[in-house]
């Protein structure tokens, strides 16, 4: 089964660290679109941030697992319009 195929609405994607990155809202393409309530402050509040597949290193159950640790994975995420965040 692909990785893609593992990931659930809801699950909460965390850095190789633990640290909590955002919670999935959608698999859209070869991204991982995350909910709008992670969607961090100021002019990005109430955008979407899209994770690449790229960074996913494993699946375990109701939780995403990143290759990259949390504070760099987010330098990672993509807003909504496919701008950098």
């Amino acid at each position: 089964m692909a990785i893609k195929d593992q990931i659930k609405e809801h699950a909460e994607v965390i850095g190789a660290d633990g640290v909590h990155v955002g919670t999935v809202d959608h698999v859209e393409g070869d991204r991982i679109k995350l909910t709008k309530k992670d969607s961090g402050e100021g002019h990005h509040v109430g955008h979407h941030h899209y994770i690449s597949l790229g960074l996913v290193a494993d699946v375990e159950g109701n939780k995403v697992r990143l290759s990259a640790n949390g504070d760099v994975a987010v330098t990672f995420e993509e807003e909504e319009g496919g701008g950098q965040a």
